[in-house]
Parts: C-alpha cells; structure tokens; sequence
C-alpha cells in the first residue's frame, strides 16, 4: 500500500487516524459493532487496571502512574498505531529496565529517554524499518520472555512475603533477601498471594468477560478490612499514601543535576532499551492479533505500528505514564470479546480512567501480596512449554540461544543479554546455523500471556 510513497506522504497517512482500520464497523450492523467495541473497551479496563498498578510498583514508580499511562498509551495507540485490535498499556517486558533505571535516576530522566526512543519509533517507521526488527529469531523472543517472568517473580519476594524491608534490585540480592527473610514470612500475606494467583488462573478458563485481577483485588480489600483485618497485611496505602484522582499532572524530560560520562551512557543505553523492547513486543502483538482474529481484510502496518509506538512513548510518560507497547494478553482479551477496530482501545481510555477516579478509594486499602500474586499469575503465564518445544525442535543453535538470553536477562540485565544474543545470532547464523530460523513465529497458546 506505501511501496511507492513518499516520505512526506508516508507522514501524512501516519498522521491520518482513520487509515482503513475502521473498515469492519461497516460489516453488518454498524450499532452492534460499535457495542461490541465499547463492550470489549469496558472489560478490558477493567483486567488492566490492577495489572497496571501491578506494572507500575514493580518498575519503581506509584500505581496511579500505571492507571494514567495504560489510559493514555491506549489512545494514542488506537489512533496512531498501525493494528485494528491492539491494546495498549505497560507490559512485563519494560519492568527489568524501567526498575533498572529508577534504582538511579527519578521520573524526569524516564520521561526524557522515552521522548528519544519514541522519535526513534516513529523515525523507524517513517524510514520503513518494520521488518528488519521483525528479524530477531523465536529463539532469543523465548529465552528474553523466560527471562523477564524470573525477573518479575523475583522481584515480588518482599510482597509475596509480607515484609516491610525494601528489597534490593538484582537477583542475587533478591535469592540474598528470600533466604534471610523466608522465616520471618508473614502467612497470611503468603496465603493472599497464593489466593490472588489462582483466582487470576481460574478466571481465564471461565470467560473472557470475568475480569480475574479485579475480582481477586476485592477479595483482597474485603480480607483485609474485615476478617484478616489484624493479621499485619501492608496495603497500598501504606507503601504509597492515597492514590490521586487527578489525572492531568504532565512531568517534562529532566536531566541529572551532576552531568557526567555514565549519564551520557545511560541516555543512550535506556533509550535503546525502551526502544528495542517497544519495537519487538508491538510487532510481535500486532501479528498475533491478526491471525487470532482470523483477520481476511486490511493487515496490520509495521511501519505505521512503529510511529504509533513512538507517539505512545512521547505521550505517555509527559503525562505521569512510563514507556508502553502493545499487550499481548490483552489484546487477545480485546479479540475474544469481539472487538473489530481501534474504536475498542479508544473506549478503553475512558473507561479506564473513569473506573480509577471511582475505585481510587478501594484500590488503595488493597494489600500488596496481592499486587505480588498477580505479578507471580503474570510471571508463570509468560512461560509457554509449546514455545519452548518449538525451540528444541528448531538446532543446538537456537537450544543455546534461547537458554543463553534466558539466563542472561536476570543475571546481567535486559540490555546486555538482548544485544548479546542478537549479536551472537548474527555472527553465528552463516556458521552455525544450518536450518533457517523461525522469526517470531508465535502461535495462539500465547494469547493467555498477561504482559
């Protein structure tokens, strides 16, 4: 369709929201289309919501920032993406380098290397880079997602535990904190994450339309306000004070007050994190969403998936929000319900944003272990075993690459392990490998992935 355009009619079709996307509300009745996009809008506000706030603690930062981003990037994506049915919002993926950096710098430095990945994007986009990302073999998108739900669930101990201590960043310190802690463990924190875990597991093989979090955050809230109300629980509230209903608040880009070498690195260095990890995962969840909708009209755009990317992770985070990217898990909660065009994301953000101004109140009272348990149902979700098989079906090759990255992003962070391997594939493939590699060939069993 842009084979032939040029850069400046590339920008104005990028810049145009109704490009085609729409196409499917026109398909049989117009009214009941648009229900089943406002409908499928609804629910998953409600599924994003305590993921959202659960992303948000884990990266470092407060969980009304989780709320305020997932509402904000799931606008911007619906209107400048380049998918019908992606959902945006935070995602697994980003909690290793969101938390790496916030161990150092505060929000403004965020906010400021989002703005350089998200001109990046839209620059990728423009210039048509969207299928030499798509290029990163299955083998190393495996070992990375094996290697963020570690991450993840590592980084839960202190909640799932119910301590009081701040645990450190790294997974030796956290194994460190496991093993000094694990006795002092509160039980009923312990029970409530386990509690919370399979709730969120059992809602998936009900229906799409049981909102698991949401439901397992009200046992949490009624737990603790009435017969574990003495068991020594540590609620949101106590580790983040109120959370605000005013979501207006717009933080600028800042840089550190001492400016040295290492900042001028990390610049760089986060920004191509958010980048990469912006790129891969909405690429990846906008093929996946094609072929669970069975999709026969227009396909989805890489390289207007890759502006959008950008638009998301200029916006978001001048808006309190932090880098986002298309969600995996709920967009296919958004396909399964029935949505047909962007028209879902858009009713997203205001519902979103209208269940958090009314709920604030209650999510605050909510404990921590069960912001934990989701984070663990989150974490065992992202480990597919058909995925793994496709792997060791594939060469020792990519056996190696996989357990290599999976290993790597906890013990040596996401940057180092995802250029590593990429590297590693590069320099290897005209050697090494002897089959061709499978590129981000995912199938449907990874709709269940809640990132």
């Amino acid at each position: 369709m842009e084979t032939n355009q040029t850069i400046l009619q590339r920008l104005k079709f990028f810049l145009t929201p109704n490009d085609g996307r729409y196409e499917d509300l026109r398909k049989g009745s117009l009214t009941k289309n648009i229900a089943k996009d406002l409908t499928a809008g609804l629910i998953v506000a409600a599924v994003a919501i305590p993921l959202a706030m659960g992303f948000a603690m884990a990266s470092g930062l407060r969980p009304e920032q989780g709320i305020v981003g997932g509402a904000i990037a799931g606008l911007f994506g619906a209107l400048f993406g380049g998918s019908k049915y992606q959902v945006y919002g935070p995602t697994a993926a980003f909690i290793p380098v969101i938390a790496g950096l916030m161990a150092t710098y505060n929000h403004g430095f965020l906010v400021l290397v989002s703005l350089i990945a998200g001109i990046m994007l839209m620059f990728s986009g423009l210039f048509k880079l969207g299928k030499v990302v798509e290029k990163v073999p299955h083998s190393i998108v495996v070992g990375f997602t094996i290697g963020i739900a570690i991450v993840i669930a590592m980084s839960q101990i202190g909640e799932i535990l119910g301590s009081k201590q701040k645990v450190g960043y790294g997974i030796i310190v956290q194994l460190q904190f496991l093993v000094n802690e694990i006795g002092a463990a509160n039980i009923f924190a312990v029970l409530l994450a386990l509690i919370t875990f399979v709730i969120c597991k059992a809602s998936l093989k009900i229906s799409s339309f049981v909102p698991g979090p949401l439901i397992a955050l009200a046992f949490g809230y009624i737990a603790v306000n009435t017969f574990w109300s003495g068991a020594g629980l540590i609620k949101i509230s106590d580790k983040f004070g109120s959370i605000p209903t005013d979501f207006t608040k717009i933080t600028g880009p800042l840089l550190p007050e001492t400016f040295t070498g290492k900042v001028v690195f990390d610049i760089f260095y986060f920004a191509f994190a958010i980048y990469i990890v912006a790129a891969i995962e909405s690429l990846l969840c906008s093929r996946m969403a094609d072929r669970m909708a069975n999709n026969k009209g227009l396909p989805f755009n890489p390289n207007k998936e890759l502006w959008g990317q950008g638009m998301v992770n200029i916006f978001t985070p001048l808006f309190n929000g932090f880098p986002h990217t298309g969600a995996l898990a709920r967009t296919a909660v958004n396909i399964r319900l029935g949505a047909v065009s962007p028209l879902a994301g858009i009713a997203k953000f205001v519902f979103k944003l209208s269940l958090a101004a009314f709920l604030a109140i209650y999510l605050e009272q909510v404990p921590m272990a069960c912001i934990g348990g989701i984070l663990l149902y989150v974490a065992t979700g992202m480990v597919k075993v058909k995925e793994i098989k496709e792997v060791l079906g594939m060469n020792k090759y990519h056996v190696t690459l996989m357990v290599y990255t999976a290993v790597m992003v906890p013990a040596m962070g996401f940057m180092t392990a995802v250029v590593s391997a990429i590297l590693i594939y590069a320099v290897g493939y005209r050697f090494i490998n002897k089959r061709p590699a499978v590129h981000v060939a995912m199938d449907d069993s990874r709709e269940e992935k809640v990132a």
